[in-house]
């Protein structure tokens, strides 16, 4: 897609074809989303749903700002995606931005990740790919968190007189996820969850999100005062 010779100030916008089958836009988006701008946003939203791509990504790393309706140029096309069978999700959100939008409750519309990475694997998911075999990806975001995740302590955690790890409650795997490293993103717990020790739980990120934020740990900081008050 060619930037237009019209394109207001303020904005960049790229896009790029991602996951298993390079059927994902990633739209990554630099400046700020505000009125003034809103119009470009749902120009190159539009253009890509006339092109046939119906789940888009929106990486909002380079995003300073989003107005109100900065959110609504998002939400206006949510809509159609889903009736196409697609759907739209950003990622990647600043501190100050995610507050606008959760304070506005846009989470209740728009699903949100912490990583580009998690939020690939979830739309692969969705499409039902097996995202462990066949596809190489790189996920420097998340690169420390995975090698972590591979060497799980299985041993202090368990006794005879207990459950199984992989026979306990979903909060309870996740309490002890923590426990063991409080610093880790909501993709370490992702990961570990689907480990052997867990049982191969499986759950959409969204939902681990949700059940994050029911026990009080949807951050690291709120996790990490969690491990240090136990």
């Amino acid at each position: 897609m060619s930037p237009g010779s019209d394109r207001p100030e303020g904005i960049r916008v790229e896009v790029l074809r991602v996951g298993a089958r390079e059927d994902i836009a990633l739209v990554r988006i630099r400046g700020f989303i505000d009125t003034t701008t809103a119009p470009e946003v749902h120009r190159v939203l539009a253009e890509l749903q006339r092109e046939g791509l119906v789940n888009i990504l929106v990486d909002m790393a380079g995003v300073g700002y989003v107005s109100s309706a900065g959110w609504g140029a998002f939400v206006g096309e949510i809509r159609d995606l889903r009736e196409k069978g697609g759907d739209l999700r950003v990622a990647h959100m600043s501190p100050e931005v995610r507050e606008v939008f959760e304070m506005l409750e846009f989470h209740r519309i728009i699903e949100s990740y912490e990583h580009v990475e998690e939020a690939i694997d979830d739309f692969d998911l969705s499409l039902g790919l097996d995202i462990t075999r066949g596809v190489v990806r790189r996920a420097p975001e998340s690169a420390p968190e995975t090698v972590l995740a591979a060497a799980p302590r299985m041993e202090p955690m368990t006794s005879p007189q207990s459950l199984t790890e992989d026979m306990l409650p979903i909060q309870e795997k996740i309490r002890r996820i923590v426990i063991e490293f409080p610093l880790g993103g909501l993709w370490h717990i992702w990961k570990t969850l689907r480990s052997p020790r867990f049982g191969h739980t499986r759950i959409n990120p969204l939902r681990l999100y949700r059940i994050l934020r029911e026990m009080n740990l949807e951050t690291k900081e709120k996790r990490f005062r969690f491990y240090r008050s136990r």
